[in-house]
């Protein structure tokens, strides 16, 4: 069969340029099974992810549906790895009014009972032991929203109440900036182990811990104040700074892009994967920022009261700073977190810590510790549970819907034969050479 027959033409085909007549590209009944161009066009433009592919049998199956970029913003708070994102506020905020009430009802109980501790001069150091625990909880908190915990803290703020006592009366200002000054330092140095070889976050301020407890146990006996400097003058500024460094700072963690940049280091398929530039810089920051805090917080707290300075390795308020920031609906997980949690669960400590002091319970700091941070693992649950949409959602995956395969792929509908490259056998009696036959020879002249 010659290439010029006309079932390789078309009906009105004219001659090409060599005289030949033939137009296999320009064949109708090739063309008329599938167009190459409109499907290749739709997997060249991305159409099959915006929805732009175009079915050329109008009768066939229904198209892809088109979904803007906006939607599927929504529905994958990380498209290159498909996490489902579009966190819910709504679980943040009615266990926050959970919250709220506890703390109400603790503050009731002590007024009744103890009202000369919520009036001045008591309430001043209250409020002073509050911001102590405040900054430790917002230096928690900032690093498991960013996923990075710093076990750290507590040593942190240890050290740096021992160095505030024993050099206080050389200048505030300068206790203070030394001792933030090095626990900068020491957090930058856990920010290039974490982040530089992308290790876990607690794992690498474990290590610092560590070493801080060594600094600690330098000094064998506990160390009387130094200095005559009373933060209960200034207590409401402090306690007030503390409220809107937690409120702002959970306000602009509740805008989605500030979230998704702050939690970025949060592992969404393989944890040893790096998560690019902006997680390192975001993340070290965050561990550096918990060490100043931490350490401002420790000079808070051996300064509003007049006991010595107990060296102790400092794990207990680790896991207040923990406990609070986790009951305050930040998850263990990173990025997802609440508006008002940390100062009502820092409230709700406080109180707590302050009323059973003055009943003479004498519950060691480790037993509330690890009450916190119980509690605090079951919000995470409920938070990761009820903070994000079901997959089964209607807004999920809406992308996904099923397309048939092309009529020119090997799985589709339309296949009829198979394009199998392997040769029939031929016979072999009668043969006097293996090159000789119709296999080779056309059939024979």
């Amino acid at each position: 069969m010659a290439y010029d027959d006309s079932t390789y033409r078309r009906p009105d085909a004219g001659t090409d340029s060599v005289g030949t007549g033939s137009r296999f590209d320009d064949d109708a009944s090739y063309r008329a099974d599938t167009d190459f161009r409109s499907a290749a066009s739709g997997y060249q433009t991305g159409g099959f992810a915006s929805g732009d592919f175009v079915d050329p049998d109008p009768m066939g199956p229904p198209q892809r549906r088109p979904v803007s970029p906006a939607t599927l913003d929504d529905v994958f708070d990380d498209p290159a790895h498909g996490e489902r994102g579009r966190d819910r506020m709504a679980v943040h905020i009615l266990w926050e009014v959970v919250l709220l009430a506890a703390a109400a009802g603790l503050a009731y109980l002590l007024y009744r009972d103890y009202p000369a501790a919520v009036h001045r001069p008591a309430l001043d150091s209250l409020l002073v032991y509050a911001t102590g625990l405040g900054l430790l909880a917002l230096g928690a908190g900032l690093t498991l929203r960013s996923g990075a915990p710093n076990l750290a803290i507590g040593p942190v703020a240890i050290a740096a109440a021992l160095h505030f006592a024993e050099n206080g009366d050389r200048g505030v200002l300068a206790a203070v900036l030394v001792s933030a000054g090095a626990a900068a330092v020491l957090g930058l140095v856990v920010a290039v182990l974490a982040v530089g070889f992308h290790v876990p976050g607690w794992a690498a301020s474990l290590a610092a811990a560590l070493a801080v407890i060594v600094f600690i146990q330098q000094r064998p006996a506990p160390v009387d104040l130094q200095g005559q400097y009373d933060p209960a003058r200034h207590a409401l500024y402090l306690f007030g700074g503390f409220v809107t460094l937690a409120l702002v700072g959970a306000a602009f963690g509740s805008i989605k892009a500030i979230r998704r940049a702050v939690g970025r280091f949060r592992p969404v398929g393989d944890p040893a994967e790096r998560r690019g530039n902006l997680a390192v810089a975001l993340t070290g920051g965050s561990i550096v920022v918990s060490m100043i805090f931490a350490a401002v917080a420790g000079v808070l707290l051996a300064s509003s009261t007049t006991a010595p300075v107990t060296p102790s390795p400092g794990i207990e308020w680790t896991g207040l700073g923990l406990g609070i920031a986790l009951l305050a609906g930040t998850s263990a997980f990173g990025r997802r977190g609440g508006v008002a949690g940390t100062v009502l669960a820092v409230a709700l400590l406080t109180l707590f810590i302050t009323y059973a002091d003055l009943r003479g319970w004498n519950i060691s700091l480790y037993a509330v510790a690890a009450a916190a941070v119980a509690g605090g693992l079951l919000v995470t649950r409920l938070v990761e549970s009820f903070g994000r949409p079901p997959l089964t959602s209607d807004n999920d995956l809406e992308w996904e819907s099923d397309v048939p395969a092309p009529a020119w792929t090997s799985s589709g509908p339309a296949q009829r034969e198979s394009w199998s490259s392997a040769l029939p056998a031929q016979p072999t009696e009668g043969r006097t050479d293996a090159w000789d036959g119709d296999r080779w020879g056309g059939g024979g002249r």
